[in-house]
């Protein structure tokens, strides 16, 4: 998964102007990133001046795919990512989201007049920190802790069961279980019989 660019837009009667722009081109050959620049920046302008305000989308050309958040309002502001066909759209948009209102509070309106003066290294910064999706979003990460919990889980059974040792025999031998909880797990064992579980 990578981010290959992120841009902060401003979109007024079907033209766009870059007010800040950051790219990771180290994928690329020292000799390509120019020419890959030049079409990154072009179709980023293109897919701002074509997303109607207040939308979200994501637009696939070639190997890459534009997401875009056209956030509209008085400000026209547009933020663009372009990633490659493996980076997931909702990490995208909650960078692009973080990156539109912070540089809607940092910014002035005022200096969009000149693009060149404009600070804003944030972008950069967001470049090489959301590289990895699970950073942006929360979810993600949730999912990915409960994925290693199941594989610890499920190590940890087959481990006990390796060494010989059989579940039914430690539920005999527990002095731990009264009757009535070792009856149920007899009677849900034989309900059960019939299942596989994988």
């Amino acid at each position: 998964m990578k981010i290959y660019a992120l841009s902060i837009l401003e979109v007024s009667s079907s033209q766009s102007t870059v007010l800040a722009s950051a790219q990771d081109l180290s994928s690329f050959s020292f000799y390509e990133r120019g020419t890959v620049s030049e079409f990154l920046n072009f179709f980023t302008r293109t897919v701002a001046e074509h997303t109607p305000q207040g939308q979200r989308q994501s637009v696939t050309e070639n190997n890459y795919v534009f997401h875009i958040y056209n956030r509209g309002g008085e400000e026209q502001l547009v933020a663009v990512m372009v990633t490659d066909g493996e980076y997931p759209g909702r990490p995208a948009f909650s960078v692009l989201t973080k990156a539109i209102e912070t540089f809607s509070s940092k910014v002035p309106r005022s200096s969009y007049s000149n693009p060149a003066s404009i600070p804003f290294p944030e972008l950069k910064v967001y470049l090489a920190q959301y590289q990895d999706p699970r950073n942006a979003d929360a979810i993600m990460r949730v999912q990915q802790e409960l994925d290693e919990t199941k594989i610890i889980l499920h190590q940890t059974i087959e481990s006990v069961l390796a060494r010989g040792e059989k579940l039914d025999d430690l539920i005999v031998r527990s002095d731990a279980l009264g009757a009535q909880s070792k009856r149920f797990y007899q009677t849900a064992k034989k309900q059960n019989s019939c299942c596989v579980v994988m």
